[in-house]
């Protein structure tokens, strides 16, 4: 049990229980009060016993209590001080034979005599008093923030439990270099002093989403032994003003305490945009924050081991203050890994898991291109979920490509109901793209053709890259003739384009314009860039794109773009044409068998159709 549950529970009881003691005792008292009769002076009672109705007397001191014979009453009466109350009675008329029937006790006052009265006085302000301190013991617990708002929530990681290194990460190793410099400063600071190196104040890790900047940083925490302070950004600001300024202070002083250590600030652009540019003005709460942070990190007291890294995907919206040398002195950039990055970060994620030995974290990488690590983490957990659902002991290769395909594409909608005229609609659509891309020079080749819905998608031709490799302009107009080669398609077969090539002349539109404005591919209008983008930095997205350029300009963008887009579909159309049996029967196979792999693709394309395998086998 808790220790401090057990704590609240027993004050809790004792509350009760003093409680229940005043009710008991105001019940008590009550009836008492109701019983009492006051007798009216000692000679009213000397006629009371000379008629022989009195039982008993009590004195106390000076107090009376009567006890009558046929009545539940008691009566109350009070003589003077030091005068004997039996030759008080006997000079009242009342004879030894009377005074004789009634049983007189004599008591003397004392604290346990009176302790109903003393606990009746006493309690109520101890009860007070121990309810205040609860509450405010309460209130400054950690369960309650009413007096500790303005406290840094950073969490501590001691350094000498490392649970992170750099055999940890991969996929980045330039990074892991750079930021090797940082340990070994951590380590040896003495080294880097001897030739009048100062330790560096500040590294800033810039990349996409999900490329591993928070493990990274826990890496050199691990890799260097030292105290890990943790916190995001949006953690430093409150709706009191003056939180986030108090709770940077706090953090650095606790930082202090535990030189040397490393503070990670995870999405600092959420405290560390542009100033000035606030929708509120310039001195908003989420400034002041900004400011304590740059005088923390380059203020007078700078002889301290304390190394800030803050992570970033927007480092294009910080604050130039910021990054000056003597704050963030590097810029580490996490970019997307390559292939051999990507098989690294399969063969991670894949400890401790049962992976099949015909696994390839070669061709796994050659599947992800642009997959960052969380992406290949999701994708090592979707093979583990579907090798459990199925029954299966080890985590095989179909598993593993099945997740990466619901990863990129989404979960297969195999319920969904479609008529054979849709079938047979998407089965050309997906032909024409894949025959399309078989005789284009740049493309990449083909791993599957599957026309099962999945995702937002009827169907899906997957490419497997060779490599990572730069796009150039031959590259980029085979791939607009590759999308456009469904729509081509159902020109050819059907007569009328479907709306199923929506997204791919939204996707080769886009590609074009890019080659025209931004890539300067485009040989009437030359190597020039068009157009400057705006955007807002407190609400850091691009709002706008500013013109450089004339009308006349303009007119020749867009028709440079039409040219791109309608070049690329003829030269699609014309693939089809001259390849018209091999559409049909690609086509005519999809109906068969739904998905069609890689090494059957290329099958029928060469004419080999004795490698064709049966419907039930494929």
């Amino acid at each position: 049990m808790n220790s401090q549950n057990f704590r609240n529970g027993i004050v809790y009881i004792v509350i009760i229980a003093i409680l229940g003691y005043f009710l008991w005792s105001s019940l008590i008292s009550a009836n008492r009060i109701k019983n009492e009769v006051e007798i009216e002076g000692l000679n009213a009672l000397a006629e009371q016993i000379k008629l022989g109705q009195v039982s008993g007397i009590e004195v106390e001191g000076d107090k009376l209590t009567v006890a009558y014979r046929n009545s539940e009453n008691i009566g109350i009466a009070y003589k003077e001080p030091g005068v004997s109350l039996t030759k008080t009675l006997e000079l009242l008329g009342v004879d030894q034979t009377a005074l004789s029937q009634v049983d007189i006790k004599f008591t003397s006052p004392g604290f346990w005599s009176n302790w109903p009265l003393i606990l009746s006085s006493v309690l109520p302000f101890v009860l007070i008093i121990g309810i205040f301190l609860f509450i405010m013991r309460q209130a400054q617990g950690a369960g309650n923030q009413a007096f500790s708002f303005g406290k840094s929530k950073a969490r501590l990681i001691t350094g000498d439990k490392p649970t992170v290194t750099f055999d940890d990460v991969a996929g980045a190793q330039e990074a892991k270099e750079e930021l090797q410099e940082v340990v070994e400063f951590l380590q040896e600071p003495e080294k880097f002093a001897a030739l009048g190196a100062r330790i560096p104040k500040g590294v800033l890790m810039v990349g996409p989403p999900g490329t591993g900047k928070t493990l990274m940083a826990k890496a050199v925490a691990g890799e260097a032994g030292v105290p890990f302070f943790s916190i995001s950004g949006s953690e430093f600001v409150e709706m009191f003003v003056g939180v986030g300024a108090s709770r940077v202070r706090d953090l650095f002083e606790q930082a202090k305490r535990n030189s040397p250590c490393i503070i990670f600030i995870d999405e600092i652009d959420a405290v560390g945009r542009h100033r000035g540019a606030g929708l509120g003005g310039s001195h908003d709460e989420r400034e002041q924050t900004l400011n304590q942070i740059l005088v923390e990190m380059d203020g007078f007291d700078t002889d301290t081991n304390i190394i800030v890294i803050a992570a970033t995907n927007r480092p294009d919206i910080l604050d130039p203050a910021l990054l000056r040398p003597g704050r963030f002195d590097r810029q580490v950039i996490m970019d997307r890994p390559d292939v051999k990055g990507r098989e690294e970060i399969f063969k991670i994620h894949a400890r401790g898991k049962p992976i099949d030995r015909e696994v390839s974290f070669e061709v796994l990488a050659r599947l992800t291109p642009g997959y960052v690590g969380a992406d290949i983490e999701n994708v090592i957990n979707e093979a583990a979920i579907l090798a459990a659902r199925r029954n299966k002991r080890f985590i095989g290769m179909p598993e593993l490509q099945e997740a990466i395909e619901r990863v990129r594409m989404g979960p297969e909608r195999r319920s969904r109901l479609l008529t054979p005229k849709e079938k047979e609609i998407i089965s050309f659509h997906e032909a024409g793209h894949a025959v399309v891309n078989y005789f284009m020079k740049h493309t990449d080749p083909v791993q599957k053709v599957t026309i099962v819905p999945r995702g937002m998608a009827g169907g899906y031709v997957m490419p497997l890259p060779d490599e990572d490799a730069i796009e150039n302009r031959s590259r980029l107009r085979d791939m607009l003739a590759f999308m456009l080669g469904g729509r081509a398609a159902e020109e050819i077969v059907f007569d009328s384009p479907t709306t199923g090539a929506s997204s791919d002349l939204e996707q080769a539109t886009r590609i074009a314009r890019a080659m025209v404005t931004s890539l300067g591919m485009s040989e009437k209008l030359g190597p020039l860039t068009f157009g400057q983008k705006q955007e807002m930095m407190f609400l850091g997205r691009e709002i706008s794109e500013q013109r450089n350029y004339s009308e006349e300009v303009a007119r020749e963008i867009d028709h440079e773009v039409r040219r791109l887009i309608v070049e690329a579909h003829e030269r699609a159309l014309s693939v089809l044409r001259e390849h018209r049996d091999k559409l049909e029967l690609l086509a005519r196979r999809l109906l068969e068998v739904e998905t069609v792999g890689g090494s059957e693709f290329y099958a029928l394309m060469s004419g080999r159709s004795e490698e064709l395998s049966s419907p039930a086998e494929s």
